[in-house]
């Protein structure tokens, strides 16, 4: 177990705020229509839903820039964006929350991802996404490469989050960690199961089991699988870290030529996991960016995690609740 001092508490928490982070990935909207269901339709034997509420919020990679944006950071996202009312939307959240937009490319040959849901009676009945999974046009991703580079100088951080909805392509990749290797700029990868062992040379590369499972081809049951599992994964991705994450058996962490450290979950109750990834991945890059080491990080990813795991719903994590909880819990 690693413990940090009130003093160094302190130090990280003031270490937080003002640090820009690039959040380079897939951008979605979360789409809400709550209400109730009192009669079926006579068009067809199917409910009416009487809408209460209709509300939006961020998902996907702009989640995790709201969570750069509460943990007191500056995020920088980068992305795309549909020409539709859904990107529309998009654009008056991130006026609202004051993000800067500058790295958000419209696409007029795609929709913006929204996935909405449908809540009946407290019961979510039935979710319509709205999006494409081919791979960004080459023309997109000269645009967006330009951005980066443009910004690399005054930035503290990157991570790349990937949902495998085309945007992170393995040539975007590569020119991504490239420009960030040049300008010794840490960068922190959330992988899906596509393109998976394209990013190679990353500061921190952070799958979870299911993921790790799939390409790998292996059951992760045992300590000695977790340690096989991550073992190869340094390996083959050459990555400064891995940061494992496997839900209620809390993270394990492997360095080159060190001992892996394990971490168990401090979520004390467990209402609702969505988002608990974007959080995690929030937390220890920026956590990193205020100059904590890789173990100091995981453990406040994991708290912060524990956090919102409690929540229903996707919340992102308030900096102030977070070091509070680590406070707390190191007394």
């Amino acid at each position: 177990m690693v413990d940090i001092s009130k003093k160094r508490l302190d130090e990280l928490k003031k270490g937080f705020d003002g640090k820009r982070i690039a959040v380079i990935g897939d951008m979605m909207l979360d789409g809400y229509f709550w209400g109730d269901v009192k009669r079926l339709s006579p068009e067809a034997p199917v409910p009416v839903l009487e809408v209460e509420d209709e509300f939006f919020r961020f998902g996907g990679a702009a989640n995790v820039a709201l969570n750069i944006l509460t943990l007191g950071g500056v995020p920088v996202p980068v992305g795309i964006i549909g020409k539709d009312n859904y990107g529309n939307i998009f654009s008056s959240l991130l006026s609202e929350k004051k993000i800067e937009e500058k790295g958000i490319i419209v696409d007029d040959e795609r929709p913006t991802t929204t996935k909405t849901r449908v809540i009946a009676n407290n019961q979510h009945v039935v979710r319509i996404d709205k999006e494409s999974k081919a791979p960004i046009s080459k023309k997109i991703e000269e645009k967006l490469s330009i951005f980066i580079a443009s910004a690399i100088d005054s930035l503290d951080g990157i991570i790349l989050q990937d949902y495998n909805k085309g945007i992170l392509t393995p040539s975007f990749i590569s020119k991504i960690v490239s420009i960030a290797n040049k300008k010794n700029i840490l960068i922190t990868v959330d992988p899906k199961f596509d393109n998976f062992f394209e990013y190679k040379n990353v500061t921190v590369f952070k799958p979870n089991r299911k993921e790790t499972e799939a390409v790998l081809g292996l059951r992760i049951k045992t300590d000695k699988d977790i340690s096989s599992a991550g073992k190869e994964l340094l390996h083959k991705l050459n990555s400064d870290y891995i940061l494992l994450t496997l839900g209620e058996e809390g993270i394990a962490v492997f360095e080159k030529g060190d001992k892996e450290k394990r971490m168990p979950t401090k979520a004390r109750k467990v209402a609702d996991v969505s988002g608990a990834g974007d959080t995690v991945i929030s937390t220890l890059t920026i956590g990193l960016a205020a100059g904590a080491d890789i173990y100091e990080s995981s453990v406040l990813a994991n708290y912060a995690a524990g956090i919102v795991c409690g929540e229903v719903g996707i919340v992102p994590i308030e900096k102030e609740r977070l070091f509070e909880t680590v406070s707390k819990d190191n007394l």
